[in-house]
This record gives structure tokens, C-alpha cells and sequence, in this order.
């Protein structure tokens, strides 16, 4: 499906409440009412409901309940898809989910698949499997959770049928202070080694375990430039991704026809 027209996407840089749904669903809805312009897409932070929490047996519920009914109401209301990850109990097993909701109230997700070992992570969620590919206005859109970020494989753009994958790939974080350096190199690197635009978007302030979060959300385009940064603003901003900039780039430099196939087994 080509795509229809340019992307305009809504960035959600902020603080969390810690473990506190009822107060951080307030607080996004206030922000969110707060968007002037019409947009597409809206990313909300990594577990935006509660920050980064191994308390999952606390904090976790199943599909469609509380969160994901808000997500459909704002969906609708936005008239756009909204996305952010979640802890969600399923089976008897925790994920950090990334939810992807769109305005007719359609749920598509994506389960993180590198968890973070140094907060023990893999200790109390389920390692996601499968990496789907959405579709948003003629757009193809790759998930991925903040970790994530630190394995190309797992995001390759490989070309398929004489074209790529995906157009867009975007990152929901929790990345911390302390190694923000490695955020702002790879987020960059992403966008260039695929050739496609690249966004993220972390979260700001300090949660409940004393850990520092200074933001840095930021999109580049499909040559690795930057578009723009939050910096470290409370903020929430729009982006338009360019459809025919991308399209003839790729067409006069198919790097990406080069590229190496292969399977993750």
C-alpha cells in the first residue's frame, strides 16, 4: 500500500507518577487536550501508566481493561492511533506490552523482546517473540521498547518484494540519565543502517527506585539528521515525517538493495 500522505505525529515527553494509573491517566489527558493540531499518531513513553516497575503481580492487568479502555477513548476522541507500553498479565505470564490502538478501537500489540537484565527484568516478564510490522496511512511502522534499541538484528530493515519493510521505526523508553549518551547515539544510527525515520520517545524525572530520567526524545530523518529534540522540556510535540522525501531518497540511493537476508531463529 503506498502511502497516502505525510505523518504527522504527536510526542509525549514526561514525568510519571510512580505506580499511580488513576493520577498519570489524569495527567496525560490534560496534556493531550493541550494539542492545537491535528495528528495521526500519539507515542506515550515506555509503562507510561506506572513507570518502570518490576512489580508487575501489583501493577499489571489483563487486555482491555483500564488502560486500554482509556487508550480507545483517547484514540477515538484524538481520531488518531495511540501507542505506549503497559504491564499486561496474560496467561499466567507478565509482558511489557506495547499497545497499538487506533481510532475505530482496534488493540494490535508488541511484546518487548530484550529485557533488561540489569533491573532483572527477564526475572518477572516474558520475552516477546514476534515483531510485527503496523500500517498507518499507507505508512509501515516497526515497534520497539526502549532496550531494544541496543540490538540491530532484532530491527533490521530488510528489503521485501523490492521494497523495505518498514518506513518508520520508533522507540517507547524508559533510558535513564546515566547512559542518555548511548540513546542519542543510536537512535540515529537506527534511521541511517535502515534507512527510514526514527523516533523516540523517553520519559523525564525520577521515579520511585531514585533512578534519573532527563528525556531526550527525538526524531531523525532517513539520512540519520536530526529534525528535532525535546531536550529536557516537559512537552508534548508534533512531527511531520515527509512521505515523498523519503520515497526519493531511497530511490536514488538504494543502499538497502545491497543489504545482507537473513532469518532470526
Amino acid at each position: 500500500m503506498k502511502k497516502s500522505s505525510d505523518l504527522h505525529i504527536g510526542l509525549v515527553q514526561t514525568d510519571i507518577f510512580w505506580k499511580d494509573k488513576v493520577a498519570n491517566l489524569a495527567m496525560l489527558e490534560e496534556k493531550i487536550w493541550e494539542i492545537e493540531e491535528s495528528i495521526d499518531l500519539l507515542v506515550l513513553p515506555e509503562m507510561f501508566a506506572t513507570g518502570f516497575s518490576m512489580d508487575a503481580k501489583e501493577l499489571a492487568e489483563p487486555m482491555n481493561l483500564t488502560v486500554t479502555k482509556w487508550m480507545k477513548q483517547m484514540a477515538a476522541q484524538l481520531k488518531a492511533t495511540v501507542t505506549g507500553s503497559v504491564i499486561i498479565s496474560e496467561n499466567g505470564y507478565y509482558y511489557n506490552r506495547l499497545l497499538w490502538v487506533t481510532q475505530d478501537g482496534t488493540v494490535s500489540y508488541y511484546d518487548k523482546r530484550h529485557l533488561f537484565r540489569m533491573a532483572k527484568e527477564e526475572q518477572t516478564y516474558s520475552a516477546g517473540e514476534k515483531l510485527p510490522i503496523f500500517e498507518l496511512k499507507g505508512w509501515k511502522i516497526c515497534p520497539q521498547i526502549c532496550y531494544d534499541l541496543r540490538f540491530p538484528v532484532w530491527s533490521r530493515n530488510q528489503a521485501l518484494e523490492n521494497e523495505m519493510a518498514y518506513d518508520l521505526i520508533f522507540y517507547v523508553a524508559s533510558w535513564p540519565e546515566v547512559r542518555i549518551s548511548a540513546w542519542d547515539a543510536l537512535l540515529p544510527a537506527r534511521a541511517i543502517e535502515n534507512v527510514s525515520y526514527s523516533l523516540g520517545v523517553n520519559r523525564i524525572g525520577v521515579d520511585g527506585n531514585g533512578i534519573s530520567y532527563t528525556g531526550h526524545s527525538a526524531v531523525y530523518d532517513f539520512k540519520g539528521s536530526k529534525i528535532f529534540d525535546l531536550a529536557e522540556m516537559e512537552i508534548i510535540k508534533v512531527v511531520k515525517l515527509e512521505a515523498d522525501d523519503l520515497d526519493t531518497y531511497r530511490k536514488k540511493f538504494p543502499v538497502w538493495m545491497d543489504s545482507d537476508s537473513f532469518r532470526i531463529l
